[in-house]
């Protein structure tokens, strides 16, 4: 689960991602918030025009009313009120008050000659002028309203009030008026946005990416062309500056290596002439190593093996005996059989070989064929009996080789087998001594068909 999660959360991991959302977070929080502020001052801009269109309204009946309320022509009062009511239909109700508050015209029939009893929740939100504007809480009878109030006065004289009720759903109408033309301009400039930071994060980020592919180049060996320079900045002249610190260092990397090599074939020149030398003090073993080499590079070649890996079992092959340059003299040319004793110390050349090779670095590589040439299939080999798969595959190359060359020459102590004998041999002991598959493809290129002979019981396969 955990590693499932990891990998979804890997693109978040970018650099460039994570610029992107810092960004477009930013942005949105920054639209958003400016979408609410200006949300806010539409509202209050509306509000401040319909209470405004309103008191406007109320000021001007209450100029026309006066002089008719001085002639009692309660008909074009009530007139007045009609068309004005029918003309806004977001205007509830309108009243004509007299001083003491009793109802004179009233825009619903009925109403006049009553005393207008104050509605509960009356808040004064405004005065100014002699108009009074009056938020009204809404009640089971009727809806939130406000109220405007503005006196009637003619020459001087007091004659009362005109009263405006104004629907406040009309307010609410008008603010999701407003925030329906505002909220497409601000999912535009949002979209822009996000695409304007996609935009920068890419262009900001494409000298960072290709320094970061420069870096794995370089960090894998791989020598590549110059970076691109995209700009003067700080970018660029890092990118500069990694060009030439690339350069030095690829050159630097190409002197090791050729030293490496240079050292290594010096090595590999110096075991080549040890071996030489070993084999030199024994004729019956002078050449040995170099025809093991050109067995062992045949059967590699034949397994599919590639050709850096049948050059390094090739080299393997020359160093394979080199540990023999510790055996002593008595045991080496020894005519005859090994006693227990002398076997025993016989069978340490690959961990003595073993020993040389750790000597350098460069070629430790050589040292699993050359301390496991001698282990058997079965487990029954030396030095550590190892068996099938844990021996290594060079090893196991390197032992079929081995034994064939050693068959197949003369020692002092037997003469040499036949050809087909010694091929005989190695297909009867096939999953017993030697790797069961790579003993058929042996057989196979060296003439794999000879008949299975008996042998005697003095013979031995160890070289």
């Amino acid at each position: 689960m955990s590693a499932s999660r990891s990998r979804s959360l890997r693109p978040f991991r970018d650099i460039g991602a994570k610029a992107t959302l810092y960004v477009l977070a930013l942005l949105a929080a920054t639209v958003s918030v400016a979408y609410v502020i200006t949300i806010q001052i539409l509202n209050d801009h509306v509000r401040q025009e319909i209470v405004k269109r309103a008191g406007s309204l109320s000021r001007s009946i209450a100029s026309s009313a006066g002089y008719d309320l001085i002639l009692k022509d309660l008909l074009a009062l009530d007139n007045m009120v009609f068309k004005i009511k029918e003309t806004n239909p977001d205007i509830t109700s309108i009243a004509i008050l007299g001083p003491d508050r009793t109802i004179i015209v009233h825009s619903a029939a009925g109403r006049a000659g009553t005393k207008l009893v104050p509605a509960d929740g009356h808040v004064v939100v405004e005065d100014r002028d002699g108009t009074r504007i009056r938020e009204v809480a809404a009640s089971a009878q009727r809806a939130a309203s406000f109220a405007i109030e503005s006196r009637i006065t003619f020459m001087d004289r007091d004659l009362g009030s005109v009263l405006l009720d104004v629907d406040w759903s009309v307010l609410t109408v008008a603010q999701s008026a407003a925030r329906r033309k505002v909220l497409p301009v601000f999912a535009a400039i949002l979209v822009l946005g996000v695409a304007t930071s996609f935009a920068l994060s890419a262009r900001l980020m494409r000298p960072v990416k290709e320094l970061a592919s420069g870096v794995e180049e370089l960090k894998r060996g791989q020598r590549s062309k110059p970076l691109r320079v995209y700009s003067e900045d700080e970018l660029g002249r890092l990118t500069a500056s990694f060009n030439e610190m690339t350069e030095l260092i690829t050159g630097q990397r190409e002197k090791l290596g050729q030293y490496a090599r240079e050292l290594e074939e010096a090595y590999v020149s110096t075991v080549r002439v040890l071996g030489a030398a070993i084999e030199a003090r024994d004729h019956y073993t002078l050449g040995h190593s170099t025809r093991v080499a050109e067995f062992a590079k045949e059967l590699a070649r034949e397994l599919g093996r590639a050709d850096d890996k049948v050059e390094e079992i090739e080299i393997a092959c020359l160093f394979h005996d080199v540990g023999k340059i510790k055996i002593p003299d008595a045991i080496l040319h020894k005519k005859g059989r090994l006693d227990p004793a002398e076997m025993a110390e016989m069978r340490r050349h690959p961990e003595y070989g073993a020993e040389i090779l750790s000597k350098a670095r460069s070629l430790y590589k050589y040292i699993p064929a050359v301390r496991h040439h001698h282990e058997w299939f079965d487990g029954s080999g030396y030095p550590d009996g190892l068996s099938r798969e844990s021996i290594p595959d060079e090893a196991a190359v390197i032992s079929l080789a081995d034994a064939f060359d050693a068959m197949t020459s003369n020692r002092p102590y037997r003469d040499a087998l036949a050809r087909d004998e010694a091929l005989a041999i190695i297909r009867k002991s096939a999953g017993k001594q030697f790797h069961p598959e790579f003993a058929r493809v042996f057989l196979k290129i060296n003439g794999g068909e000879a008949p299975i002979v008996e042998i005697e019981p003095q013979r031995s396969l160890v070289s």
